[in-house]
């Protein structure tokens, strides 16, 4: 079991930079920040870019994995995050994942658009195909549904061959099996109403469903990644014991890497650093042996 930190882009970077660090030195396997112009559990917190944010990062470490949690197309074009994303694996040294998703409808929204669920459910399965297109061949003609590529180039392309690991969110069907036909991993948060309980039980069956459209799809179901935001039904930071045991039922329910958000003073995540700490120096060690 893997373990991740998702530090969100609020704080101007005298204050972030600490942290990112410390993922690292805490023994934390990937850390992430959300991709959005604006989040909706937040939106009248400040908010800082991610591509810089990640890039900054990159350089005040050495050895964390740094993703994206997650791009979605509510804002981007395939072309041109191409390039960021070569950017940052580049900058990284290989150590970028591009975690991505459908996205939600506030970016969308901030930019005079109002799509369906339908279509952004399209956008997303074109975006992260053609993104794939243009991340592993040179002189990409494109012309899709909702994008468009005119000569787009991939030099010098990723340091990661083919290219870097695609996780995609998904909940339902559609977005499982394109996580199958996409992806390295899969990344849910499960459906949040309901009990704690109920909770669990979802994302079990949602972990057999996903074996079920891996088995389908022809997938060796033993190296895709499967990746749990840990924090879908309240912090694992409220104490030791809650951390242990969402390790313990995420490795039940088949889950290789378990995702949590840095502790905030305040909801949403609330917690304290110092639990974080604590689990950092008698939990974490205990999985990387």
């Amino acid at each position: 079991m893997r373990v991740g930190i998702t530090i969100l882009p609020e704080e101007r970077w005298p204050q972030a930079a600490p942290k990112w660090r410390a993922a690292e030195q805490l023994g934390f396997d990937h850390a992430w920040t959300y991709d959005h112009l604006v989040w909706a559990g937040l939106p009248d917190a400040p908010w800082f870019g991610t591509t810089p944010t990640l890039t900054a990062a990159a350089m005040v470490t050495s050895t964390i994995r740094l993703g994206t949690f997650v791009t979605s197309p509510n804002f981007r074009h395939p072309v041109a995050f191409a390039r960021d994303v070569l950017a940052l694996d580049d900058i990284s040294g290989g150590r970028f994942i591009c975690g991505m998703g459908r996205g939600g409808d506030l970016d969308s929204e901030l930019l005079g658009d109002s799509p369906t669920v339908g279509e952004r459910t399209g956008r997303f399965a074109e975006f992260a195909r053609l993104l794939d297109k243009v991340l592993t061949e040179d002189h990409v003609t494109y012309d899709g549904t909702f994008f468009s590529a005119r000569d787009s180039r991939n030099v010098p392309g990723c340091v990661q061959q083919p290219r870097v690991p695609f996780i995609i969110a998904a909940n339902a069907p559609k977005g499982m099996r394109l996580a199958a036909e996409m992806g390295e991993g899969w990344v849910t948060y499960g459906n949040p109403t309901g009990g704690e309980e109920d909770w669990w039980r979802g994302l079990r069956e949602s972990g057999a469903r996903m074996t079920e459209v891996l088995e389908a799809a022809g997938r060796d179901t033993t190296t895709f990644e499967r990746h749990l935001n840990a924090d879908g039904h309240g912090s694992v930071y409220e104490s030791v014991d809650r951390f242990e045991d969402a390790i313990g039922r995420a490795q039940e329910a088949g889950f290789t890497d378990l995702i949590t958000h840095w502790p905030r003073p305040d909801a949403p995540f609330k917690a304290t650093v110092e639990v974080l700490e604590t689990v950092a120096a008698q939990v974490l060690p205990k999985l990387h042996r």
